[in-house]
């Protein structure tokens, strides 16, 4: 139906304003949980290594396996979450400005799974470095990549100086 005051090329233009709000609600649904490291550490706090021990002893292996396996349960928790989603809430909207929204949403949604999906490799390789006693150094230098770095992150394969100098040289390359 048109607006009284409008003219008819401008009511069609307003109307799917309306679904718009709806739509992202669908993409975005509040049983989502967001992985996190800080949600990670709620369930598995930080390593607190005792005095003198020994750096990538059995016990921090061990912790840091276990962190690397909640990871991963998340993550593929929110993978199967979103494709249930989709195949469950797929809408079909007669109008092409909808439809293509729809498919934008759809886009970034799948985008982030593959990175999702990534990471997931990701931690299966650190896991099997931790299994072969390999993880905790440094892959360039072979240092000690440090207990709190693995905690903010930790699938790192390089310690902070030697990550620092390989940003730098991508950043000059990029120019």
């Amino acid at each position: 139906m048109q607006h009284p005051r409008l003219p008819s090329t401008i009511a069609f233009d307003v109307a799917p304003r309306f679904l718009v709000s709806k739509r992202l609600s669908f993409w975005r649904p509040a049983e989502r949980a967001e992985v996190s490291i800080e949600t990670l550490h709620k369930q598995l706090p930080p390593y607190m290594p005792q005095k003198g021990e020994q750096y990538m002893s059995a016990r921090q292996r061990a912790h840091f396996k276990q962190l690397l396996e909640l990871l991963r349960d998340e993550l593929s928790a929110d993978i199967e979450r979103t494709v249930q989603t989709m195949q469950d809430e797929a809408t079909v909207f007669a109008d092409p400005n909808d439809r293509a929204s729809q498919e934008s949403d759809i886009a970034i949604e799948l985008r982030n799974r593959d990175r999702e999906r990534k990471l997931i490799k990701k931690i299966d390789e650190t896991i099997a470095k931790i299994d072969a006693d390999d993880y905790g150094y440094c892959k360039s230098c072979g240092a000690e990549i440090g207990l709190k770095r693995l905690e903010a992150r930790p699938t790192a394969t390089m310690c902070i100086d030697c990550k620092t100098l390989e940003e730098i040289r991508e950043r000059q390359v990029a120019k």
